[in-house]
């Protein structure tokens, strides 16, 4: 019941934040994409972690077109990852989060993976419907920001977990193994 409260709490706090960001701030701005996403982060974040539980459904599974990550990397993934070297984002996330090489740490860090990815999911598919009405009441020039926005904080960081999930997943069977 307790769980149920808290993870309602977080999504109407979240909800009455983005009404008034969209209410005092015009939505067809760079300000109101950036301020739009990292509410939406602040908020995810507070409900995957609020979840607690293990994320076990089968869409988490890597699919067999995804084999190999060969569809992410045409996709330019690699790419994206140096991006956030060279922002900084990794060491930054490196500091807050280290991993420890055992394999309860990957365990855990496989389960973040997902939490990560279902918090960018939903980010994204929220700030798509601001996308697609800001294209529909300003023009789709004004609601650029929030397409480029939503691809590089959003898409990119869903893919990226699903390219690195597989992996983590072979690391914990070899962790496993020793």
């Amino acid at each position: 019941m307790r769980k149920t409260f808290t993870l309602t709490f977080i999504v109407l706090i979240t909800i009455a934040l983005t009404y008034a960001l969209a209410h005092y701030m015009k939505m067809d701005s760079f300000a109101f994409a950036w301020a739009l996403n990292f509410l939406l982060m602040a908020g995810t974040i507070n409900f995957t972690e609020a979840l607690k539980g293990q994320l076990n459904q089968g869409y988490y599974n890597e699919q067999p077109w995804e084999r190999g990550g060969k569809i992410y990397r045409s996709l330019g993934i690699d790419f994206y990852r140096k991006l956030l070297v060279w922002i900084g984002w990794e060491k930054l996330n490196k500091k807050a989060a280290p991993v420890e090489k055992n394999t309860e740490a990957l365990i855990h860090l496989h389960n973040r993976t997902k939490k990560s990815e279902l918090g960018h999911l939903l980010i994204f598919i929220i700030v798509l419907g601001f996308n697609i009405f800001v294209a529909f009441k300003f023009g789709i020039l004004k609601s650029l920001w929030l397409l480029v926005l939503n691809i590089l904080l959003n898409l990119y960081p869903v893919l990226l977990q699903r390219y690195n999930r597989p992996r983590i997943e072979r690391a914990i069977k070899i962790s496993e193994r020793r």
